[in-house]
């Protein structure tokens, strides 16, 4: 391929060259990994935020220094070397022992659990599609379940983007603190209807003065997910109450249904990722929600837990530390 050089060069050649630049620039600078760019003398000429935070002396321009390129060292270097324009240069990672391998398994499967939840709903669309030319057939009954399929793929592709947005740290979780009884009054509010249609009634329990550690578009979506998961599988005639208010010397978002709850092998597999209960598998749902209230309360330094038992309903309890004193709102 030529190089597009000189003053003729094509404004669409160069925009592109800058727009890859920047796209390769970024892919260094966002990775979750410990990631150098060394020249043939072995100076940096880039590498991630999480490398400049974790490793001493890495500057640009400055000597690698030597401890992290040998293999004895804590952290296991993988290089990789290429040539651009000439210049010989090395991608270095740098991994803790075990650490490679243990991601590479996490992203396998979470792949393959994203792949397996998306080709129930796609497998149902094309049998509902299918279905149109048979005889008797209802198209718009057909397609308006075409149309609740693929609003569970939607559904599905925004939780996994999100949980995707958390991980990778574009979204701050906790920064200031979030009156809660006006964010779980608007939740009820929002799914009031849905409450009626699953004949579950609804009680929101918050002292006005009560606050939560996080932002409020993640108070929201902790407490959106939390009042759906007891709707989704808390049964018809079932209570739910969420509850937030100060206990010993902490704060607390409690989520509690009077429904048909979970076995007790079920309870602490409640916040994995696509985990259901074989009641949940027959509804509709990411199985996503519970694994992004666990993500956010714990990024803001809190800690979750399910209690319940089969015919006793479920409580899910969000404990988080108290707000400082003398601390501004």
């Amino acid at each position: 391929m030529e190089a597009v050089t000189g003053r003729n060069a094509d404004p669409d050649d160069l925009a592109a060259l800058r727009l890859a630049a920047e796209r390769g620039r970024r892919l260094v600078e966002e990775s979750r990994e410990l990631v150098l760019v060394l020249g043939p003398d072995r100076r940096v000429l880039a590498s991630s935020r999480r490398a400049r935070e974790s490793l001493e002396g890495i500057e640009e321009g400055a000597p690698v220094p030597e401890e992290l390129l040998q293999a004895g060292s804590r952290r296991v270097p993988f290089s990789v070397s290429y040539e651009i324009d000439g210049s010989e240069e090395t991608l270095l990672y740098l991994t803790e022992p075990g650490e490679l391998a243990a991601y590479e398994e996490l992203r396998a499967g979470f792949t393959a659990a994203v792949s397996h939840e998306l080709r129930t709903p796609l497998a149902r669309i094309l049998a509902l599609l299918e279905s149109i030319d048979l005889p008797g057939a209802d198209p718009a009954e057909l397609v308006e379940q075409a149309r609740g399929e693929v609003e569970q793929i939607r559904e599905l592709i925004d939780d996994v983007l999100f949980l995707s947005e958390l991980e990778t740290g574009r979204e701050v979780v906790s920064l200031g603190w979030t009156r809660a009884l006006p964010v779980l009054e608007e939740a009820a509010d929002a799914l009031a209807e849905r409450a009626a249609r699953a004949a579950i009634r609804m009680r929101i329990e918050c002292d006005e003065s009560v606050e939560l550690p996080l932002r409020p578009r993640m108070l929201r979506v902790v407490v959106e997910n939390l009042a759906e998961n007891a709707l989704r599988y808390a049964g018809p005639g079932a209570d739910f109450t969420l509850r937030a208010a100060r206990e010993d010397g902490a704060v607390v978002l409690i989520a509690s249904d009077t429904g048909i709850g979970v076995t007790d092998a079920d309870l602490p597999r409640l916040f994995e990722r696509f985990y259901r209960t074989d009641r949940a598998r027959a509804s509709r749902g990411t199985g996503l929600g519970l694994g992004i209230v666990k993500h956010v309360v714990t990024s803001a330094g809190g800690s979750v837990e399910a209690l319940g038992s089969r015919g006793h309903g479920l409580t899910i309890r969000c404990v988080f530390p108290s707000k400082p004193r003398g601390s501004q709102p």
